[in-house]
């Protein structure tokens, strides 16, 4: 049996279709659908002509057919192999590009590291090895300025459709970011002897995570702060340094776990409405601005982490009958009726300059004289 021999078509065709994953008689299908295009276009052929394309697949030699007559112009051998390169061109790309997408599909809610390559106005281009992602100004962390080459673990929040087809979108302000971290620097999370139940996250400002283990033996608070805060530090400095992390026990008594979650404050009263699932927190005065939080941040971690909704008020303003009878017990009321603390009605005295004080001083001092 004589040895065949191949052209040096076909073997790049099968070397192309065995590496990329493309079945070849799809690309020679496409190949033929492209150089009918392109005598189409070179020799004013019109849509209505039924015109065939015999393309050799040993050879790579192409024939144009119109009512089973050959009508291939002379030289158009040269036309067919730039149209083949170029299509078989194409298709590579776009098997690696659908390649590529499939497997950052199963990526999809992980971590991965990146570098900044560019900004497209409001977009931050990120590269992640073999591919290019972008991260749009939503999931951009508030508290965080990117620079070109600037290295950070991002978080694969999906792949959406846009204009220019599909692109992988990564985030620095999911909260999932937080979580893949754990996953990383805690191994009882990785493990799933330590469980990440609720994570709360304002990104650049402060996050709230309740963590819950059902091993015995197993700390998950101490397991995710770490010995001397370590895990928990590594964490802070993969988010900029400035994110405060707070974590927290899960627990299945609504009280305990709200008074948990408005940490740092403590010594709190809390009243339960279950049909409304809102609780009222009494917290003392010295505790106050600690549950609320600064722009009232803690409180709105602390609703999110426990679902319920949280009402704060003062253990200071809830103990003060209100006395009316007096010019300054009206106005301390109804300061208190428009939320003003009590404490901020001045009596008209303290409102007098200072020249006039002194020269009351003076006379009380005259009267004491005589």
């Amino acid at each position: 049996m004589p040895a065949t021999i191949k052209s040096e078509f076909s073997l790049a065709l099968n070397q192309v279709a065995t590496e990329r994953g493309i079945d070849p008689v799809v690309v020679l299908e496409t190949i033929k659908a492209a150089i009918l295009a392109a005598f189409r276009k070179d020799y004013g052929a019109t849509e209505l002509d039924v015109l065939t394309v015999d393309l050799n697949p040993d050879t790579g030699e192409a024939k144009i057919f119109k009512d089973s007559k050959d009508i291939t112009p002379p030289g158009f051998g040269r036309i067919a192999a730039q149209t083949a390169k170029q299509v078989i061109l194409q298709r590579i790309r776009e098997a690696e590009k659908q390649a590529v997408l499939a497997d950052y599909q199963t990526k999809v809610g992980s971590i991965i590291p990146g570098m900044v390559l560019r900004f497209d106005g409001p977009n931050v281009i990120i590269d992640i090895g073999r591919t290019q992602a972008v991260m749009p100004a939503s999931e951009q962390s508030q508290g965080e300025r990117y620079h070109l080459n600037q290295r950070l673990t991002f978080y694969i929040e999906g792949i959406r459709e846009t204009m220019r087809g599909n692109e992988i979108i990564v985030s620095r302000g999911h909260k999932g970011l937080v979580e893949g971290l754990f996953k990383r620097e805690v191994p009882e999370v990785a493990s799933g002897a330590v469980e990440l139940r609720i994570v709360a996250r304002e990104a650049g400002g402060r996050t709230k995570l309740a963590v819950y283990s059902n091993q015995s033996g197993v700390d998950p608070v101490g397991s995710c702060v770490g010995q001397k805060g370590v895990r928990v530090q590594a964490v802070i400095a993969e988010l900029g340094g400035n994110e405060k992390v707070d974590i927290i026990q899960w627990n299945d008594d609504a009280k305990q776990f709200i008074a948990a979650s408005l940490a740092p404050a403590k010594d709190l009263d809390i009243t339960l409405d279950e049909a409304k699932k809102s609780a009222l927190v009494l917290a003392p005065d010295d505790q106050l601005s600690l549950a609320i939080g600064r722009d009232g941040q803690n409180v709105r971690l602390a609703a999110k982490l426990t679902g319920w909704k949280i009402d704060i008020r003062g253990k200071g303003a809830q103990e003060k009958p209100a006395e009316v009878g007096t010019n300054e017990k009206i106005e301390e009321t109804a300061a208190n009726e428009q939320g003003v603390p009590s404490n901020s009605v001045t009596p008209v005295t303290q409102d007098q300059p200072e020249e006039k004080k002194e020269e009351q001083k003076t006379v009380d001092q005259a009267q004491d004289t005589v």
